[in-house]
């Protein structure tokens, strides 16, 4: 990779986070006022200090006008962005780029997706004409070949990788248990995981993300100025974004055991921020947990697990909340469902939350001497897709 990165050159001030779930009472807009002024509260920024916008949404919305009609901004700037499910993330991306260069002093980027209205989830969108090698089965029996896949390759008996994928969705579950803002509140037995009705392959209902509303926002500015506005800001180390050339479907030898997309976004943001070591290093992390063996998978991308020993160490808890790195500490895709538009800055806002020392009670996680949190975001299908890891810190350095 050929990014150089701004670590430490911008820092989040300011965040906002609505509840996701059925907002049947309330449309894109009303959302994505909510989660910005959260934002505006928490910073002390009011709107008309904000210099540009950067809006994420897949089709709540056209143009940047969605926002700037909602916030009744003056004339502002307004960068509407899209980019499969990792479209928070790249209006995240846009924002913190724009402060760095100097464009902008204080940016703001709100992601927000209204699904339930739709009837539709994952990807709302129409197909482009393309040349007749794209698949035609669904989002979730593309990623249901993950776990064949793994199970194959590494030895491990079908029944003892369902036993992985249960614990990975109860894990999440566990941890949206203990989120107030999360679309499912609520503790879900191994049993009655392993025991629901089958979706795609060996996929169950628990194993798939669910639908739901939200948005959330994201007030950056320059790193010098950071602390006039709090006194616990969230500095960026990091930021990585790779689409992939698009053969997965075509490459004989691609074995679903691994999104190289996410493997070039990882290593690309730990040279930045200069992470060495992430298993060690990285305090907590948010990742793309779409399906369940999407999560097994992401582990060894990441590098938080070696290869063939991912389901081990889900197994023996390393990624729960009192584990050796916490993953999706919040409840994840699993707890939370996915808008697409809002799923990526959702993420950073937990990490806002666990740096800064303001989960709730029950859910706090021990930061200990590690001073990095993760957020992993991917879009598409397995073998052509796009990747987004972002690593951001409480101090400078």
């Amino acid at each position: 990779m050929s990014s150089h990165g701004i670590k430490d050159q911008v820092a989040i001030v300011g965040m906002g986070c609505t509840p996701f779930g059925e907002h049947w009472d309330k449309s894109a807009a009303d959302l994505l006022v909510d989660s910005a002024t959260e934002a505006f509260r928490s910073s002390g920024i009011s709107k008309d200090a904000v210099d540009a916008y950067w809006l994420g949404t897949m089709a709540s919305g056209f143009s940047g006008m969605l926002l700037s009609a909602a916030l009744k901004t003056d004339f502002k700037p307004v960068t509407r962005v899209e980019n499969f499910c990792a479209t928070g993330s790249e209006a995240f991306r846009n924002a913190c780029y724009a402060v760095a260069s100097g464009a902008y002093d204080v940016a703001m980027a709100v992601g927000v997706e209204k699904l339930k209205d739709s009837g539709y989830s994952g990807l709302v969108r129409a197909n482009p004409a393309h040349d007749g090698t794209n698949p035609t089965i669904t989002g979730p029996a593309r990623f249901s070949l993950l776990a064949p896949a793994y199970s194959e390759k590494y030895g491990v008996p079908k029944d003892e990788l369902k036993d992985v994928m249960t614990r990975i969705a109860w894990k999440n579950h566990y941890n949206g248990a203990r989120n107030p803002r999360a679309a499912f509140q609520t503790e879900v037995s191994t049993e009655t995981i392993k025991a629901s009705p089958k979706v795609a392959g060996d996929l169950g209902i628990f194993d798939c993300s669910g639908v739901s509303d939200g948005s959330a926002a994201a007030i950056i500015v320059r790193a010098e100025d950071a602390y006039q506005y709090t006194d616990k800001p969230l500095f960026v180390k990091a930021l990585s974004f790779v689409a992939s050339p698009g053969k997965g479907s075509l490459d004989s030898t691609y074995d679903y055991t691994s999104f190289e997309e996410c493997v070039r976004s990882a290593a690309d943001a730990y040279a930045q921020a200069g992470v060495s070591d992430p298993r060690k290093e990285i305090a907590m992390a948010e990742v793309h947990d779409c399906f369940t063996p999407t999560e097994l998978v992401l582990m060894e991308d990441l590098g938080f697990s070696e290869r063939g020993h991912g389901w081990k160490d889900v197994v023996n808890g390393a990624f729960d909340l009192t584990g050796d790195l916490p993953v999706n500490p919040d409840g994840g895709l699993k707890s939370f469902g996915h808008p697409i538009g809002a799923s990526g800055l959702r993420m950073l806002f937990e990490c806002w939350l666990q740096l800064r020392g303001e989960a709730p009670a029950g859910r706090q996680i021990d930061v200990g001497g590690r001073g990095y949190g993760l957020t992993q975001n991917l879009g598409g299908f397995p073998g052509e897709c796009v990747s987004f890891v972002s690593i951001v810190g409480p101090e400078k350095g």
